[in-house]
């Protein structure tokens, strides 16, 4: 009886040794996860240079232009199909996550509509939505242009946050637990405030009576985000626009002074920049008022001017004056055909070109953004210093 007893609490021993054992292994192996992280999670918004997806999950609300990017040749060089990516592979949000130890982002619609069944909150989750605008859609109908093509407005996309948020934690602390070791990527948003004028030919003078209106949606948005706990916000500024094969193609001038020495208009490129240093000049403010937050202006116009100025230096060797697909038909007619329609096919490699569709860049192009804004001087102070992870 002894010996018997003996054996079983052996075994018993035995048994709590290598249960404890596993038990430890999964909390090491979660912990070590989790600390590899420099942030818990991100949650994005913005538009079609942020958007992972979610016109894919809204195709009946959106206009067909809009869901161009639901056909190849987008996605074909890193997914090898469509995700709704405005590219042909990865975005910079894309390499921001892969640098913070994050799985890529999935988008809100298909999470909502119950497509997407494998989301973790803990991962956190893209709201940008190609075509988006800071300003609600009223704004521009009321003065007449019926071209914006959707009102995923960045106060929507707000609103849908606070809708995912009991999801994500279910008390004030807890959410400024999650929110405050979460990373926030506020856009880029803005620039389709501006584009969407300046194709009906706007003047340059009204469109900047704009930059204060959405400068301060902007801020708004910023500030409800640190008032729930957020922590750290990065915030891109605009692109050059005079660099942009669609701005290029519709200003195209026979007046040399009109171009810099890159071949940019000068004049888009002057905007850019008095937008830029107001949104920063705002930043610096909303910083004061919130000493005990990190915001982060991600400078995406002098991270992606470098591309045009010294193209071959980054590996391309295509002007920015034409672009991989956007007229690029099989039987190579010129029908004012857009990439993403049938029978468009794109350049054989799409590294060698900046422009991709005309209007969004090639994952190369972004590829080198990311390097400059996590790697190089275009924020300050840096996105996830502690992060050791190359690009």
């Amino acid at each position: 009886m002894a010996s018997s007893r003996a054996w079983f609490l052996t075994v018993a021993l035995l048994l709590h040794v290598a249960v404890s054992s596993i038990f430890i292994s999964i909390a090491t192996a979660i912990s070590s996860t989790t600390s590899s992280r420099c942030y818990r999670a991100i949650y994005s918004f913005g538009d079609s240079l942020a958007d992972t997806g979610n016109a894919y999950y809204d195709t009946h609300t959106l206009p067909s232009s809009q869901t161009l990017a639901l056909n190849l040749p987008y996605g074909e060089t890193y997914f090898n199909h469509p995700t709704g990516r405005w590219s042909n592979g990865r975005l910079i949000v894309d390499f921001i996550a892969e640098k913070m130890g994050v799985p890529l982002l999935k988008p809100y619609l298909g999470i909502k509509n119950g497509k997407i069944k494998d989301w973790n909150p803990m991962e956190g989750v893209n709201f940008a939505v190609a075509g988006a605008t800071a300003l609600d859609s009223s704004f521009y109908l009321e003065k007449g242009m019926y071209n914006v093509a959707t009102n995923y407005s960045l106060r929507v996309q707000l609103d849908w946050f606070m809708d995912l948020l009991p999801s994500i934690c279910n008390s004030s602390s807890g959410c400024k637990e999650v929110l405050g070791s979460s990373l926030f990527l506020v856009g880029e948003i803005g620039g389709n405030d501006f584009n969407h004028p300046l194709y009906l030919n706007t003047s340059i003078k009204e469109v900047r009576t704009y930059v204060p209106l959405v400068i301060n949606e902007i801020s708004s948005a910023i500030n409800k985000l640190i008032s729930l706990g957020a922590q750290t916000l990065v915030v891109p500024g605009n692109l050059p626009l005079g660099c942009n094969f669609k701005y290029l193609t519709t200003y195209e001038t026979s007046d040399k002074s009109e171009y810099d020495e890159a071949g940019c208009l000068k004049w888009l490129n002057k905007f850019t920049q008095y937008y830029n240093k107001q949104l920063y000049a705002e930043l610096n403010r909303l910083q004061v008022l919130h000493p005990n937050t990190n915001i982060i202006y991600a400078d995406y116009y002098h991270a992606v001017l470098p591309l045009y100025q010294s193209p071959t230096q980054f590996g391309f060797t295509e002007s920015i004056s034409s672009a991989c697909c956007p007229l690029r038909v099989a039987n190579n007619s010129n029908n004012g055909v857009c990439c993403g329609n049938p029978g468009v096919i794109s350049c054989k490699d799409p590294s060698q070109y900046i422009s991709w569709d005309g209007l969004h860049l090639t994952e190369a192009a972004y590829k080198w953004i990311a390097k400059g804004l996590l790697s190089g001087p275009y924020t300050n102070p840096k996105i996830g210093i502690s992060c050791n992870s190359e690009i």
